[in-house]
């Protein structure tokens, strides 16, 4: 994905922005992460052909077959997770970094992002933005599913795995809520919200792409 030369956020985006969240978004109930989609220009995180699709209630392609997630859907994972200032937290599936963005805003100023991506080119692109939106936010070109070590109390999963995610669940703090798509032997798919110590809660049918072992080089 190509990256502008800078960080443009003009009037005409903000208002788009605004209608995003209005139109929307309404239905959240969840107004710091309303808050954070009002702030964060999300259209910097999408390629330039897709641009003016930036503020549609829609999913748009990233490149490496990977796409960058409704605003509705992206709103409703993140009030699930109940995210709070100093959070740690872990964003799977990383993609252009627009929700790791957010992950970061809704835990500053003393939480911790800790994004994978496993697609090399993905996290190529997404470094430099990060770092001037959300340079909280450590990007790991890796697969998260094969982490080793590690607790967080948020993780945020934005690629289907194929049943209850129990790999990343076991890295859940004491109180931590995981949010993931799971896709069912049938091809169904449904969000998740599992809390530490308590049973997975399906909620919502949704469609992602897979998650899928090891890692991409640039």
């Amino acid at each position: 994905m190509d990256q502008p030369a800078a960080l443009s956020d003009l009037p005409a985006d903000r208002r788009r922005r605004a209608r995003m969240v209005r139109d929307q978004l309404a239905d959240c109930g969840d107004q710091r992460v309303l808050a954070a989609m009002a702030a964060l220009p999300r259209h910097l995180f999408v390629p330039a052909e897709g641009r003016g699709s930036a503020y549609d209630d829609a999913p748009l392609a990233i490149g490496c077959g990977q796409t960058i997630s409704q605003p509705r859907l992206v709103a409703r994972m993140l009030a699930l997770l109940a995210l709070r200032p100093g959070m740690r937290v872990l964003d799977v599936g990383a993609g252009s970094g627009y929700a790791a963005a957010l992950l970061w805003r809704l835990s500053a100023p003393d939480g911790q992002v800790l994004a994978v991506e496993r697609q090399g080119a993905l996290a190529a692109a997404a470094r430099p933005l990060l770092a001037g939106l959300a340079p909280g936010v450590e990007l790991v070109h890796g697969d998260a599913l094969a982490l080793a070590s590690g607790r967080f109390d948020a993780i945020h999963v934005a690629c289907a795995c194929p049943g209850l995610p129990a790999q990343l669940a076991a890295r859940l703090a004491p109180g931590g809520i995981l949010v993931a798509p799971v896709a069912e032997a049938d091809g169904r798919q449904h969000l998740v919200r599992w809390r530490a110590g308590s049973a997975p809660e399906a909620l919502d049918d949704v469609l992602f792409v897979p998650a899928l072992p090891g890692v991409v080089a640039e």
